[in-house]
């Protein structure tokens, strides 16, 4: 599994779909508002990158809209169809 890092922070690459992971651009969006999520999915529409994050059932910060488990669901009814996304994991130290 891939592992990057961005602003003194490590993620595993757990899909890059259709090479959807820019690590520059992600790096210019990423901002704290993503601090408390165990997940961020990316996916490119109309040439720019949207982010979201997710979380695990464990997170005290889950919220049901934001269940890693319907991630599928999210990308089939919320973005582009066939779109290039990514989604990684945050690496807890």
């Amino acid at each position: 599994m891939k592992e990057i890092e961005i602003k003194n922070k490590k993620f595993h690459v757990l899909k890059n779909h259709k090479n959807a992971l820019d690590i520059q651009i992600l790096s210019e969006k990423l901002t704290e508002y993503f601090d408390s999520y165990d997940y961020i999915v990316g996916d490119w529409a109309y040439g720019k990158l949207r982010l979201k994050g997710f979380n695990n059932k464990e997170n005290k910060n889950f919220k049901p809209i934001n269940d890693i488990n319907k991630v599928d669901e999210y990308l089939k009814n919320n973005c582009a169809f066939a779109c290039s996304y990514f989604i990684i994991a945050k690496i807890n130290d």
